[in-house]
């Protein structure tokens, strides 16, 4: 998997990203569903150009009181999707820098519209900046890049600079979904979320190695299982 190292603003601060914004070339057809779609679910206010003071976002404003989730790196979109429709009375954030991933949720958002989704484009820190403190009452993370050179696993979301702003957008007693094939990405997750103030919910094997009950394959979980890895679902309670 390629990746890139860009630079991204936040206050008086530059970031590193890493990872991929784009793969293949775009269609004319899923550019055009990109351009027309991403206008009408695409949260604003988000940027440094658009909100150089990092003012907290107006979630009510946004999604008219409704319970908020976030997913963390959707992919194709299907457990976002999966989730909009099963939880109509939530709204959901996606949040997503690889355009490709981007324009297949959109291309199922034009066919089946979720009016509780919204979706931004870029660095989930810059998310972070800018989510109300307890205002996030479950989140997703969904087989995550895994990273698995030793030298880069400070790149893996589960370091503090990315779960302690995380931990801080989460109201107390909120739920944390975290999905992955990798077991060194778990052995790092459970020693880094307890650091974070992330508490392990499981009790016995069967917690981890089964899959939530409203659960979806995602196409990452198929090519996991397809090529012998095995699925960890952990359970996290902030």
């Amino acid at each position: 998997m390629c990746s890139e190292v860009t630079r991204h603003k936040s206050g008086s601060q530059w970031r590193n990203f890493y990872g991929r914004f784009k793969g293949k070339s775009l269609s004319a057809k899923q550019s055009e569903t990109l351009r027309v779609e991403f206008a009408k679910y695409s949260i604003k206010n988000i940027s440094w150009e658009e909100n150089p003071q990092r003012k907290s976002l107006n979630l009510t404003e946004i999604f008219s009181n409704k319970h908020i989730w976030l997913e963390i790196g959707f992919g194709g979109g299907e457990h976002l999707m999966h989730q909009a429709k099963l939880n109509p009375d939530v709204g959901i954030i996606g949040c997503e820098p690889y355009i490709n991933g981007l324009a297949m949720l959109l291309r199922k958002l034009s066919d089946h519209p979720c009016n509780n989704v919204r979706l931004y484009d870029g660095d989930a820190r810059n998310i972070f900046d800018v989510l109300p403190k307890s205002s996030i009452e479950k989140v997703f993370l969904l087989y995550p890049d895994p990273w698995p050179k030793k030298k880069h696993h400070r790149r893996r979301f589960v370091t503090q600079e990315f779960l302690r702003p995380l931990h801080n957008s989460m109201k107390a007693g909120s739920i944390l979904r975290i999905a992955t094939d990798i077991e060194d990405y778990v052995r790092q997750t459970l020693q880094e979320a307890p650091k974070a103030g992330f508490r392990w919910l499981a009790k016995d094997a069967s917690d981890w190695r089964s899959p939530w009950c409203d659960w979806i394959s995602t196409r990452y979980e198929l090519k996991a299982l397809k090529e012998g890895r095995v699925p960890h679902y952990l359970t996290f309670v902030a």
